[in-house]
Protein backbone atom coordinates (compact mmCIF):
# COMPACT_ATOMS: atom_id res chain seq x y z
CA UNK A 1 0.00 0.00 0.00
CA UNK A 2 1.46 3.70 -1.20
CA UNK A 3 1.68 6.11 1.51
CA UNK A 4 -0.80 8.27 0.13
CA UNK A 5 -3.17 5.55 -0.60
CA UNK A 6 -2.82 4.86 3.35
CA UNK A 7 -3.19 8.44 4.47
CA UNK A 8 -6.37 8.57 2.43
CA UNK A 9 -7.91 5.83 4.17
CA UNK A 10 -6.93 7.19 7.63
CA UNK A 11 -7.99 10.68 6.55
CA UNK A 12 -11.90 8.94 5.79
CA UNK A 13 -11.47 6.95 9.25
CA UNK A 14 -11.05 10.22 10.96
CA UNK A 15 -13.22 12.24 9.58
CA UNK A 16 -16.15 9.27 10.20
CA UNK A 17 -15.12 9.15 13.45
CA UNK A 18 -15.75 13.11 14.03
CA UNK A 19 -18.52 13.10 11.83
CA UNK A 20 -20.12 10.10 13.94
CA UNK A 21 -19.50 12.78 17.08
CA UNK A 22 -21.24 15.31 15.79
CA UNK A 23 -24.00 13.94 14.52
CA UNK A 24 -24.43 10.96 16.51
CA UNK A 25 -27.36 12.63 19.03
CA UNK A 26 -28.96 12.78 16.04
CA UNK A 27 -28.74 9.43 14.94
CA UNK A 28 -29.33 7.98 18.15
CA UNK A 29 -32.84 5.63 18.30
CA UNK A 30 -34.36 6.41 21.71
CA UNK A 31 -33.04 8.86 24.49
CA UNK A 32 -30.10 7.95 26.40
CA UNK A 33 -31.40 8.81 29.57
CA UNK A 34 -35.00 6.86 29.32
CA UNK A 35 -35.36 3.81 31.94
CA UNK A 36 -37.24 0.94 31.20
CA UNK A 37 -36.33 -1.58 33.90
CA UNK A 38 -38.25 -4.59 32.39
CA UNK A 39 -35.59 -4.44 29.07
CA UNK A 40 -32.69 -4.35 31.71
CA UNK A 41 -29.68 -6.31 30.02
CA UNK A 42 -31.40 -7.59 26.81
CA UNK A 43 -28.75 -8.97 24.64
CA UNK A 44 -28.07 -7.30 20.96
CA UNK A 45 -31.04 -7.80 19.26
CA UNK A 46 -33.20 -6.07 16.17
CA UNK A 47 -34.62 -3.73 18.77
CA UNK A 48 -31.55 -2.98 20.94
CA UNK A 49 -28.84 -3.47 18.25
CA UNK A 50 -25.82 -3.30 21.19
CA UNK A 51 -28.65 -4.43 23.69
CA UNK A 52 -29.39 -2.40 27.24
CA UNK A 53 -27.63 -1.52 30.30
CA UNK A 54 -28.49 -2.17 33.88
CA UNK A 55 -31.26 0.11 33.98
CA UNK A 56 -32.87 -0.53 30.56
CA UNK A 57 -31.18 2.75 28.71
CA UNK A 58 -30.22 1.78 24.83
CA UNK A 59 -26.73 1.45 24.71
CA UNK A 60 -26.38 2.29 21.00
CA UNK A 61 -27.85 5.37 22.28
CA UNK A 62 -25.94 6.44 25.09
CA UNK A 63 -22.75 5.02 22.60
CA UNK A 64 -23.71 7.74 19.74
CA UNK A 65 -24.30 10.45 22.91
CA UNK A 66 -20.76 9.69 24.44
CA UNK A 67 -18.92 10.14 20.72
CA UNK A 68 -19.88 13.51 21.33
CA UNK A 69 -18.64 13.76 24.62
CA UNK A 70 -15.75 11.78 24.08
CA UNK A 71 -14.35 12.35 20.68
CA UNK A 72 -15.57 15.75 19.82
CA UNK A 73 -14.30 17.13 23.24
CA UNK A 74 -11.15 15.65 22.56
CA UNK A 75 -10.64 17.06 19.47
CA UNK A 76 -11.73 20.46 20.41
CA UNK A 77 -9.54 20.22 23.11
CA UNK A 78 -6.19 19.25 21.63
CA UNK A 79 -6.83 21.49 18.72
CA UNK A 80 -7.58 24.70 21.51
CA UNK A 81 -4.43 23.78 23.21
CA UNK A 82 -2.62 23.45 20.00
CA UNK A 83 -3.12 26.84 18.87
CA UNK A 84 -2.95 28.52 22.00
CA UNK A 85 0.70 26.69 22.63
CA UNK A 86 1.94 27.56 19.13
CA UNK A 87 1.23 31.27 19.17
CA UNK A 88 2.71 31.60 22.60
CA UNK A 89 5.93 29.65 21.48
CA UNK A 90 6.25 31.29 17.90
CA UNK A 91 5.60 34.75 19.48
CA UNK A 92 8.36 34.47 22.04
CA UNK A 93 10.69 32.71 19.93
CA UNK A 94 10.71 35.15 17.28
CA UNK A 95 10.71 38.23 20.37
CA UNK A 96 13.65 36.25 21.74
CA UNK A 97 15.77 37.98 24.91
CA UNK A 98 14.25 37.80 27.79
CA UNK A 99 10.59 36.64 26.91
CA UNK A 100 11.56 34.24 25.49
CA UNK A 101 13.44 32.76 28.52
CA UNK A 102 10.71 33.65 30.69
CA UNK A 103 8.30 31.43 28.47
CA UNK A 104 10.21 28.76 28.17
CA UNK A 105 10.81 28.25 31.69
CA UNK A 106 7.17 28.24 32.44
CA UNK A 107 6.58 25.77 29.78
CA UNK A 108 9.52 23.49 31.08
CA UNK A 109 7.92 23.95 34.82
CA UNK A 110 4.86 22.56 33.22
CA UNK A 111 6.03 19.89 31.27
CA UNK A 112 7.27 18.67 34.23
CA UNK A 113 3.65 17.75 35.49
CA UNK A 114 2.11 14.74 34.23
CA UNK A 115 -1.31 15.93 32.92
CA UNK A 116 -3.49 13.08 34.28
CA UNK A 117 -2.21 13.54 38.05
CA UNK A 118 -2.37 17.74 37.37
CA UNK A 119 -6.63 17.03 36.60
CA UNK A 120 -7.12 14.84 39.52
CA UNK A 121 -5.42 17.30 41.75
CA UNK A 122 -7.07 20.34 40.71
CA UNK A 123 -10.12 18.11 40.40
CA UNK A 124 -9.56 17.10 43.87
CA UNK A 125 -8.83 20.69 45.12
CA UNK A 126 -12.23 22.44 43.52
CA UNK A 127 -14.57 19.74 42.85
CA UNK A 128 -15.13 16.80 39.54
CA UNK A 129 -16.51 18.48 36.72
CA UNK A 130 -15.86 18.74 33.02
CA UNK A 131 -14.84 22.36 33.30
CA UNK A 132 -12.40 22.40 35.86
CA UNK A 133 -10.52 19.26 34.48
CA UNK A 134 -10.89 21.03 31.29
CA UNK A 135 -9.10 24.00 32.59
CA UNK A 136 -6.63 21.76 34.15
CA UNK A 137 -5.51 19.81 31.32
CA UNK A 138 -5.51 22.77 28.99
CA UNK A 139 -3.15 24.66 31.72
CA UNK A 140 -0.46 21.65 31.27
CA UNK A 141 -1.11 20.37 27.60
CA UNK A 142 -0.27 24.04 25.37
CA UNK A 143 3.72 24.07 26.91
CA UNK A 144 4.39 20.65 24.51
CA UNK A 145 3.29 23.14 21.67
CA UNK A 146 4.60 25.97 22.56
CA UNK A 147 8.47 24.36 23.21
CA UNK A 148 7.99 22.49 20.16
CA UNK A 149 7.29 25.81 17.78
CA UNK A 150 9.36 27.93 19.82
CA UNK A 151 12.74 26.00 18.64
CA UNK A 152 11.46 25.70 15.33
CA UNK A 153 10.91 29.64 15.35
CA UNK A 154 14.84 30.12 16.64
CA UNK A 155 16.15 27.86 14.25
CA UNK A 156 13.98 29.74 11.24
CA UNK A 157 15.31 32.75 12.59
CA UNK A 158 18.81 32.68 12.60
CA UNK A 159 18.64 31.05 8.69
CA UNK A 160 19.99 33.17 5.99
CA UNK A 161 16.55 33.63 4.15
CA UNK A 162 15.23 35.42 7.10
CA UNK A 163 18.13 37.70 7.11
CA UNK A 164 18.01 38.31 3.22
CA UNK A 165 14.08 38.85 3.87
CA UNK A 166 14.87 41.24 6.69
CA UNK A 167 17.11 43.07 4.39
CA UNK A 168 14.82 43.34 1.41
CA UNK A 169 12.66 44.99 3.33
CA UNK A 170 10.32 42.04 4.37
CA UNK A 171 7.93 42.92 7.76
CA UNK A 172 6.89 40.71 10.37
CA UNK A 173 3.30 39.78 8.99
CA UNK A 174 5.36 38.71 6.09
CA UNK A 175 7.80 36.82 7.62
CA UNK A 176 5.27 34.89 9.29
CA UNK A 177 3.27 34.36 6.34
CA UNK A 178 5.79 33.55 3.80
CA UNK A 179 8.59 31.76 5.86
CA UNK A 180 7.30 30.65 9.61
CA UNK A 181 3.97 29.30 8.91
CA UNK A 182 5.17 26.88 6.14
CA UNK A 183 8.21 25.54 7.94
CA UNK A 184 5.92 25.21 11.51
CA UNK A 185 2.74 24.29 10.40
CA UNK A 186 3.70 20.82 9.19
CA UNK A 187 5.03 19.76 12.34
CA UNK A 188 2.04 21.74 14.79
CA UNK A 189 -0.40 19.30 12.37
CA UNK A 190 1.77 15.75 12.81
CA UNK A 191 2.00 16.81 16.93
CA UNK A 192 -1.83 17.71 17.23
CA UNK A 193 -2.99 14.70 15.34
CA UNK A 194 -0.84 12.30 17.62
CA UNK A 195 -1.87 14.27 21.17
CA UNK A 196 -5.37 13.39 20.28
CA UNK A 197 -4.91 9.80 20.62
CA UNK A 198 -3.20 10.59 23.84
CA UNK A 199 -5.75 12.88 24.87
CA UNK A 200 -8.53 10.20 23.96
CA UNK A 201 -6.76 7.88 26.79
CA UNK A 202 -6.50 10.69 29.46
CA UNK A 203 -9.94 11.89 29.31
CA UNK A 204 -11.51 8.74 29.00
CA UNK A 205 -10.03 7.79 32.07
CA UNK A 206 -10.54 10.59 34.14
CA UNK A 207 -14.36 10.08 33.03
CA UNK A 208 -13.65 6.75 34.20
CA UNK A 209 -12.76 7.65 37.46
CA UNK A 210 -15.66 10.11 37.81
CA UNK A 211 -13.65 13.73 37.06
CA UNK A 212 -15.69 14.70 33.82
CA UNK A 213 -19.38 13.92 32.84
CA UNK A 214 -20.39 12.19 35.68
CA UNK A 215 -23.29 9.80 35.31
CA UNK A 216 -26.03 9.26 34.22
CA UNK A 217 -24.14 11.96 31.38
CA UNK A 218 -23.20 8.89 28.50
CA UNK A 219 -19.52 9.03 27.82
CA UNK A 220 -17.52 5.81 26.58
CA UNK A 221 -15.39 6.12 29.87
CA UNK A 222 -18.33 6.42 32.41
CA UNK A 223 -20.11 3.87 30.19
CA UNK A 224 -16.63 1.28 30.94
CA UNK A 225 -16.76 2.49 34.52
CA UNK A 226 -20.41 1.48 34.64
CA UNK A 227 -20.33 -1.92 33.21
CA UNK A 228 -17.11 -3.01 34.76
CA UNK A 229 -18.81 -5.09 37.37
CA UNK A 230 -21.17 -7.03 35.02
CA UNK A 231 -18.32 -7.57 32.76
CA UNK A 232 -18.42 -11.15 33.30
CA UNK A 233 -22.39 -11.73 32.52
CA UNK A 234 -22.62 -9.12 29.95
CA UNK A 235 -19.60 -8.50 28.19
CA UNK A 236 -21.09 -6.87 25.24
CA UNK A 237 -21.42 -3.72 27.60
CA UNK A 238 -18.16 -3.51 28.06
CA UNK A 239 -17.06 -4.40 24.42
CA UNK A 240 -18.14 -1.19 22.58
CA UNK A 241 -17.48 2.01 24.54
CA UNK A 242 -13.97 -0.09 24.91
CA UNK A 243 -13.29 -0.74 21.13
CA UNK A 244 -14.30 2.83 19.93
CA UNK A 245 -11.82 4.49 22.76
CA UNK A 246 -8.62 1.90 21.25
CA UNK A 247 -9.86 2.34 17.08
CA UNK A 248 -10.14 6.13 17.63
CA UNK A 249 -6.55 6.00 19.34
CA UNK A 250 -4.95 3.66 16.93
CA UNK A 251 -6.61 5.76 13.57
CA UNK A 252 -5.26 9.27 14.86
CA UNK A 253 -2.12 7.78 15.80
CA UNK A 254 -1.49 6.15 12.50
CA UNK A 255 -2.49 9.30 10.83
CA UNK A 256 0.04 11.44 12.61
CA UNK A 257 2.31 8.32 11.41
CA UNK A 258 1.59 8.97 7.98
CA UNK A 259 1.34 12.77 7.90
CA UNK A 260 4.93 12.94 9.28
CA UNK A 261 6.07 10.51 6.19
CA UNK A 262 3.63 12.86 3.68
CA UNK A 263 4.16 16.29 5.38
CA UNK A 264 7.82 16.13 7.19
CA UNK A 265 10.10 18.89 5.27
CA UNK A 266 12.96 17.05 5.93
CA UNK A 267 11.89 13.97 4.66
CA UNK A 268 10.93 15.62 1.68
CA UNK A 269 14.51 17.00 1.74
CA UNK A 270 16.32 14.04 2.21
CA UNK A 271 14.42 12.25 -0.38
Amino acid sequence: MSKRLRLYILLFLAAALLITAVLGPLLAPSDPYALHLRNANRPPSRTHIMGTDSLGRDIFSRFLHGARNSLALTTAMTLAVSLIGSVIGMASGYIGGFVNTVTMQIADSLLAFPAFVFAVAVAGILRPSIYHTVLALGIISWAKYARLTNGLVEEIRRSNYITQAKLGGARIPRLIAKYIMPNTLPYIVIMTTLDIGEMMITISTLSFIGLINPPPAPEWGNMIAESRNAMLLHPYKLFYPSLAIVFTVIVFNLLGDSLRDFLDPKDKGSS
